[in-house]
């Protein structure tokens, strides 16, 4: 073992991550073979996506039972519906950014402790204000997996695999929006009472335990060791992530980085600053940040409030059912309504997996918000026909624009945010990002229910259709396109800047 490790070249961490075999004639074989460790790294991170989308979208159907409860207003509404969201908001960057400053792993590790907490909490909330702590409380955990399920996945990951893994990821995002919808339903038809919305929340803490205690099992990511000149570590994690059986490669000698360099990523990591400090940076700051935040008014708006307003458009507006077996069936009927429309969420993302490292993000980011406009102006159109065909109008509408919007830039950006900044300051880039785009969230959950109800949903609608239209613009004018290039060359770049 000495011998090899005394004469094995020193490489980057990027470049033991992406070799690949050769076959015997010289060919080499297009991609590398992931390993135990990296599959257990992605199935941990996939998992943090499936609690978001799982608690989110479930709070929809949960709201109704929580407005019983506590006797909300239009306002209680949309408290509730944007404490998780103003949650994430500030847990993206405030928390996710520290994963610069402290680690990927350690940071992986504390979101989901903080998750557990958080839903007992809310599981046995005695009042209002308790309900309201815990959702925020939700929502900062949840923010703070933006940056570092990415990040611990992208920074593990060969450049070739990259952009489909952390999609595959992202995925469960959507499947976990569509269990939360069937986990409602379940807990409707077994226990139909109004506290049927503290077990929907309380049945996650158990395979929210079994995620955590998984994640003290994973190495720290090698870039990020080796970002803050710690080579040693960096050497023994990146041995951990790429263990094989055979063993390869039985050494890692790395490139380490001038000390000088060492210094800069230290300060950098811990300022925002780092996201305004040159042209480079300003427009990876806009193309990540914009666009999300454009996306993101119109999916949380609408994904939250699909149940209510399939209930409105089925004659059963919330709030007004004469009693509890009303409300009960109201809520099982508009369950039903979201689930079929979450299942594009699903397909949506599989072609954004399949097409994203074939078409590249910023084409599949513009055709995206083009088609959420096209879903979201059929949806507009219900009004002018039948009344027989309002409904399958809108479910429609809502079904393309989830559709396309998973393909294009609910999916896209997620993926771009994590890529187009250098390791320095990748995570507080990223969580930034994710802030400015739930700033959208938050706006539209709270304003949606009071708006829904004064100015009718096609005011709603177009104003929709016109952020869809604006984030495709954006997105072609402050195109980085990061598809299949090396996060090294990311920090190679920023260095020369």
């Amino acid at each position: 073992m000495g011998s090899i490790e005394a004469t094995a070249k020193p490489r980057s961490v990027q470049g033991y991550i992406d070799e690949a075999p050769v076959w015997a004639d010289g060919t080499p074989v297009r991609a590398a073979v992931m390993t135990a460790m990296q599959w257990r790294i992605w199935g941990l991170a996939a998992a943090g996506k499936f609690f978001e989308g799982l608690v989110v979208f479930m709070t929809g159907v949960a709201l109704p039972l929580m407005a019983r409860e506590f006797s909300l207003d239009a306002t209680g509404y949309g408290l509730v519906s944007a404490a998780t969201l103003f949650g994430i908001l500030i847990g993206a960057t405030l928390l996710g950014g520290l994963s610069d400053l402290f680690g990927r792993r350690r940071l992986f590790i504390v979101e989901m402790l903080l998750f557990i907490g958080f839903l007992a909490l809310l599981a046995g909330a005695p009042n209002f204000v308790i309900v309201l702590i815990a959702l925020f409380g939700l929502g900062i955990a949840l923010g703070c997996d933006y940056p570092t399920a990415h990040l611990i996945i992208s920074e593990s990951i060969s450049s070739e695999a990259r952009g489909r893994m952390v999609l595959a990821a992202f995925a469960f995002q959507a499947v976990g929006a569509l269990c939360g919808t069937a986990l409602a339903y379940f807990v409707l038809t077994y226990h139909p009472q109004v506290d049927a919305w503290r077990w929907m929340y309380g049945l996650v803490i158990l395979p929210a335990t079994v995620v955590v205690i998984g994640r003290f099992f994973i190495p720290e990511s090698p870039h990020w060791l080796l970002e803050k000149n710690r080579l040693q570590e960096a050497e023994q994690a990146l041995r951990r992530l790429l263990k094989r059986d055979p063993a390869y490669p039985r050494a890692t000698p790395l490139l380490g980085k001038a000390a000088e360099l060492a210094q800069d990523a230290k300060k950098g990591s811990k300022v925002l600053w780092a996201l305004f400090s040159n042209r480079k940076a300003r427009r990876a700051t806009i193309l990540a940040s914009v666009p999300w935040f454009l996306q993101d008014l119109g999916t949380y708006g609408i994904g939250i409030f699909t149940p209510v307003i399939l209930a409105t458009a089925l004659g059963h507006a919330p709030g007004h059912a004469a009693n509890l077996a009303d409300l009960l069936q109201d809520d099982l009927l508009a369950a039903e309504g979201a689930a079929l429309i979450d299942a594009l969420l699903i397909v949506g993302i599989l072609f954004a997996v399949l097409l994203a490292d074939r078409f590249g993000r910023i084409k599949l980011q513009v055709v995206g918000f083009l088609g959420c406009a096209v879903g979201l102006f059929i949806a507009t159109l219900s009004d002018n026909v039948s009344p027989s065909m309002q409904v399958p109008m809108i479910v429609a509408g809502f079904m393309i624009f989830n559709f396309m919007t998973n393909l294009g830039p609910n999916a896209q950006t997620y993926l771009i945010a994590g890529e187009v900044f250098p390791t320095r300051y990748r995570a507080v880039g990223a969580g930034f990002a994710a802030s400015v785009a739930k700033i959208g969230a938050v706006l539209t959950a709270f304003l949606f229910p009071t708006l829904l109800a004064t100015v009718g949903k096609d005011p709603l609608l177009f104003g929709l259709i016109a952020a869809s239209l604006l984030g495709a613009w954006v997105t072609f004018a402050f195109r980085i396109e990061t598809n299949g290039v090396s996060l090294e060359t990311l920090d190679a770049d920023e260095d020369r800047t």
